[in-house]
């Protein structure tokens, strides 16, 4: 039977399939990733309007206009793509390989939880001031980082972008959400924030030098950044996760995918080199070892692993379906048999798997020319 896992912090979480004989796992080859993507039809809906928000049209209460890379929310960016019953973002020359549904706003709640065990209960590592004043979340997702930042520091002002406007409308009045596209021309101003955090955005930008750049020049001097992201590898230090295995190979599938993409899923290798290169000094990089399940012994790590487990059986197939069929031209079905196999290999206790998570920080030096 499969360990315990734990009830996701914002909805009710799925019931987790019980872990089965790893030998009835059923083969799967993993198609080449050199395929040209495929022409794929997508069909457009509208998404289900918040009953808070009296309309569409207008400017949502949590949300601040702006131009170029922000903008207050419109209809046109409620329409979503949809693809085998999953809706992705639809506005703008953006390609984004994640869902914005509530399956996949959920897995990100629940990797919001799981990221502050990692960091032993708190928000961030950086050193900053208890009464900071301007803070900026790039990516904020579902918002629940910003929320909380928010409520844990009344003194700041906090803004959350996204590119999709997927955050409650009912927030602390310190915070504000705006559409915006990072890999966009910013529109905020020279030496505005105190901190600037970044947090999983693996495979989403096309130039990270570019946004480093960018988000030292948004920074305050003596202001910090911080990111932490995932690496996509899975492996082992026993040998029960290897070159061939299906866990292996998914990182394999996804580190080609984002090269015919042009975005990488493995920016947390270089993060520290590339923000050192934007101009930040003093810049700490810390890895942790995410098992997958409840496999380690310290206590921390054993309930770290289970969330972990509920984080990628909740997400699997929002993870994997736009790269699998938008980039690689997997067909439906060869894709559902692919990630029951991925379950499988998930929910093996003889598996002892696991990926790095990294976070890296650093200072904008207090006498800097930009």
């Amino acid at each position: 039977m499969a360990d315990p896992v734990p009830t996701a912090p914002v909805a009710t979480s799925p019931s987790l399939p019980q872990t089965d004989d790893p030998a009835s796992e059923p083969t799967t080859s993993v198609v080449s990733t050199s395929a040209a993507p495929p022409a794929t039809d997508l069909s457009v809906v509208q998404a289900p309007q918040d009953n808070d928000n009296d309309s569409l049209d207008g400017e949502d209460s949590a949300f601040g206009d702006g131009d170029s890379s922000t903008g207050s929310v419109s209809s046109s960016i409620r329409h979503y793509r949809e693809v085998h019953g999953r809706t992705f973002h639809n506005y703008g020359n953006t390609e984004y390989w994640g869902p914005n549904d509530e399956t996949q706003n959920e897995q990100l709640d629940i990797g919001h939880h799981m990221c502050t065990l990692i960091l032993d209960n708190k928000l961030y590592l950086a050193p900053i001031e208890k009464n900071i004043q301007k803070v900026l979340d790039i990516g904020t997702g579902t918002g629940i980082w910003a929320i909380d930042f928010a409520d844990e520091h009344p003194s700041a002002t906090v803004i959350g972008t996204d590119i999709s406007p997927i955050q409650p409308t009912w927030v602390p009045p310190n915070l504000k959400f705006e559409i915006d596209d990072a890999q966009l021309e910013w529109t905020f101003a020279d030496n505005d924030f105190d901190y600037i955090h970044i947090r999983c955005l693996m495979g989403s930008i096309d130039n990270w030098p570019l946004l480093y750049q960018r988000a030292f020049k948004a920074t305050k001097p003596g202001g910090y950044i911080e990111h932490l992201d995932m690496d996509i590898q899975f492996t082992s230090d026993d040998g029960t996760v290897k070159e061939g295995d299906i866990m292996y190979e998914w990182s394999k599938v996804f580190i080609g995918a984002g090269e015919m993409m042009g975005r990488t899923f493995t920016i947390a290798r270089n993060s520290k080199q590339l923000l050192e290169e934007a101009g930040f000094v003093d810049v700490v990089e810390k890895t942790y070892k995410i098992p997958v399940g409840a496999w380690m012994e310290d206590p921390k790590w054993k309930e770290i692993g289970r969330w972990d487990l509920l984080y990628l059986t909740t997400g699997l197939e929002g993870m994997a379906l736009y790269i699998l069929k938008n980039v690689l031209g997997w067909e439906f079905v060869q894709i559902q048999v692919y990630l029951a196999s991925m379950r499988k290999a998930l929910l093996n206790k003889n598996l002892h798997g696991y990926y790095p998570i990294t976070v890296v920080y650093g200072r904008k030096p207090e006498f800097s020319m930009d």
